[in-house]
């Protein structure tokens, strides 16, 4: 159903930026009669005077935070079956089942844009948020081929699924047991989805998301390391004379990360905190820096415009060319903190995995070979970097920026991709235990390292 652009929307959002955003994309969805809030607080005394046709909160807000909001108005007899949706970068899947209990009508992970905010609007009047219901995909096999969708983003990260489409394209490779297709998602929140719900067969996809997804019973498996380094700590040219240290300097500032559920987040964690601050996201805990999450294409421009972000951490090629532009300097290479860190994984429907054993370890094995064909010429991968991550030219990339990107000391890498169980165990026992967020999960039953076995003659 469409939903009247006219209606009255109260925005309940504690960051100034997040509210000018909310402004930018509704209106460009067409959505211009919005009435800002900063808070939980501030949202009750909003909607009570302006009765609003439909509340969006963000989660993690100082003195009530959203699901407090919800539950408050919840509480109050004409606003029980108000439409709320919570828009959040708290996207793990335990937040979104208590936003539902709480009797919420919609959920739209943050970052998001007109689209995905439009579709979050027209479910909260249309019914709310229900159970997720998983597709049962019809593969097509052609040839004694399975169609094999891999889903991933515009990042560097993703350069090995690149380069094995283009030795597949160029004849260098020719699969026997499966057809590759790939999807460039607009951002992580599609393949989280995807992955949920059974849409996609298999994503280069962010290690925690993919961990917290397995947390909450979604049938998938991790059969590979997707890269190891590679990301970057990008600090805003703003840091001068003025600051005596770098932790005066990210006191009380914002430092933007691409995803709730990544490295990058635990990354930038354990740097700022070793700094002597506080950094999290808003609600009961004092906290002294504060994490928001943006779309990476979008980081350097905010950061450029507003000197309340000290820095943001991101995938290349996204850093460089923020570096290379003097929009900020490099604070650290991510592998200075962890060498060999893993990041991204390929994660695998279980489905998929029981019906094509054969194209699953031809897949994993010609990943493995074509990981090795990277690193042996790296002039010949930037160029295929830049045709595969760009091949529209939006995002302005040219191959001495991924030359640059792939000289840089520690560099990324994708030799050596076996899934090792205990550099997980690492990530999720540092984001559950010290963090706050995420769940424990059995590793042994998420690793399927029987393809990797295989691959590497172990």
């Amino acid at each position: 159903m469409a939903v009247d652009p006219n209606i009255k929307i109260v925005v309940a959002d504690d960051s100034g930026t997040m509210r000018i955003m909310f402004k930018q994309i509704l209106g460009k969805a067409g959505f211009t009669n919005l009435v800002m809030a900063v808070n939980g607080v501030d949202g009750v005394e909003k909607v009570k005077a302006e009765k609003p046709d439909l509340v969006i909160s963000d989660w993690n807000m100082p003195q009530m935070d959203g699901l407090e909001f919800l539950k408050a108005l919840r509480a109050i007899d004409e606003f029980k079956t108000l439409p709320f949706i919570m828009a959040t970068a708290q996207s793990d899947k335990g937040q979104q089942l208590a936003i539902q209990e709480a009797g919420g009508n919609a959920h739209c992970p943050k970052p998001f844009d007109e689209a995905q905010i439009t579709e979050a609007i027209n479910k909260a009047f249309s019914g709310g948020m229900g159970e997720t219901q998983r597709v049962k995909k019809q593969r097509s096999i052609v040839g004694g081929r399975v169609e094999l969708n891999v889903a991933h983003i515009q990042i560097t990260d993703h350069l090995a699924l690149g380069a094995l489409k283009h030795r597949i394209q160029t004849g260098d490779v020719e699969p026997q047991h499966f057809d590759l297709t790939t999807s460039l998602m607009a951002g992580w929140n599609p393949i989280q989805e995807g992955l949920e719900n059974g849409e996609i067969d298999c994503a280069f996809v962010l290690a925690p998301i993919a961990m917290d997804l397995f947390a909450y019973d979604s049938p998938i498996k991790l059969v590979l390391f997707a890269h190891k380094n590679g990301s970057t700590f990008v600090r805003s040219r703003h840091y001068d004379y003025r600051f005596d240290s770098l932790q005066s300097f990210y006191k009380y500032k914002v430092v933007d990360i691409p995803h709730k559920m990544s490295v990058h987040h635990m990354l930038a964690h354990q740097f700022l905190k070793e700094l002597g601050l506080k950094p999290g996201v808003p609600g009961k805990k004092a906290i002294n820096v504060r994490f928001e999450v943006v779309p990476p294409i979008k980081m350097p421009g905010i950061m450029k415009e507003n000197e309340d972000v000290a820095g943001f951490m991101v995938a290349e090629p996204v850093a460089t060319k923020a570096i290379k532009g003097e929009i900020g300097n490099l604070e650290f290479y991510s592998a200075t903190r962890w060498e060999n860190h893993p990041c991204c994984i390929v994660a695998m429907q279980e489905d998929f995995i029981q019906e094509h054993p054969e194209a699953v370890q031809e897949f994993v094995s010609l990943l493995v070979d074509t990981g090795e064909y990277i690193e042996n010429d790296k002039n010949n991968a930037a160029q295929i970097a830049v045709n595969f991550l760009d091949p529209q030219g939006k995002m302005g990339l040219n191959p001495q920026v991924l030359q640059n990107v792939f000289s840089q000391p520690m560099a990324i890498r994708w030799d050596g991709l076996y899934p090792e169980a205990a550099d997980l165990d690492k990530i999720q026992k540092y984001m559950h235990d010290v963090m706050e967020i995420g769940k424990i999960i059995d590793l042994d039953k998420f690793i399927d390292n029987s393809f990797a076995n295989t691959a590497y003659n172990i």
